[in-house]
């Protein structure tokens, strides 16, 4: 284990017991804290072998980096990630990329909408989260430590990959758009999102098999931030499938 991280609140840590996708090395807890989830969450540790430290209010306070720990906090390894590998030969996976999205709490919002909407996996490029690991964890109310995480060196192969296993794959971009409610979303796809800085890039592009966009009953000119066109268009995809 290269460096441990920590994890502040009961969300995070208890997703973090849970998710197991990372070591929990240890768990100190404000020694007065004693509600139902508190107590939910200190056996699980027990449970799992995991070191628990009872100590003042104050003492954590002085080793938590932010003032919302809640009395808890988690030492924890790295994130261990997912692979292409690992989603692409799902039965009929619905998958997501996001691109240019770099403030970890607009991350942290995407992963919790994607996981709430079942996504079983979101292709990123590779880059080390775990500096922002608390902030992602705790805006994603522990989803980012449930949702497959896949961090992709190359899209172009990537994508390639994809279209082999005959999973389309469509592109939030206006130009040569259809409306997102006339895509077919019940058959394996993956959706994918940019940044509202950059938006995707010409190799994700050039793998679209169809432009969509999001329609404004109004003029509104300006692009829903990635959280937003997530949200819309993945949930797009829960009730097509519900209805297939």
């Amino acid at each position: 284990m290269d460096q441990d991280l920590l994890l502040e609140g009961n969300i995070s840590v208890k997703a973090a017991l849970l998710a197991k996708v990372r070591t929990v090395c240890e768990v100190i807890v404000d020694e007065h804290k004693n509600d139902k989830d508190t107590r939910y969450i200190l056996a699980k540790a027990y449970e799992a072998g995991v070191e628990v430290k009872k100590v003042s209010r104050d003492a954590i306070g002085d080793i938590a980096e932010g003032k919302t720990h809640g009395g808890l906090i988690a030492r924890v390894s790295e994130r261990r990630y997912q692979s292409l590998a690992d989603v692409i030969n799902l039965p009929n996976p619905f998958l997501a990329l996001v691109e240019g999205v770099e403030d970890p709490f607009n991350f942290g919002y995407l992963c919790r909408i994607l996981y709430a909407a079942g996504c079983d996996g979101l292709l990123v490029s590779s880059r080390n989260w775990s500096s922002a690991a608390k902030v992602v964890t705790k805006s994603s109310a522990g989803a980012s430590e449930y949702l497959p995480i896949i961090p992709i060196e190359d899209f172009d192969e990537a994508l390639s990959q994809l279209h082999e296993r005959q999973i389309k794959i469509y592109c939030a971009m206006r130009e040569n758009a259809i409306e997102y409610y006339d895509a077919d979303f019940k058959s394996p796809v993956c959706i994918a999102i940019g940044g509202e800085m950059r938006g995707l890039s010409k190799t994700v592009l050039s793998h679209s098999d169809q432009n969509i966009y999001i329609p404004y009953p109004n003029d509104f000119r300006n692009a829903l931030n990635a959280a937003g066109a997530a949200s819309a268009i993945a949930f797009e995809c829960v009730r097509q499938r519900r209805h297939k």
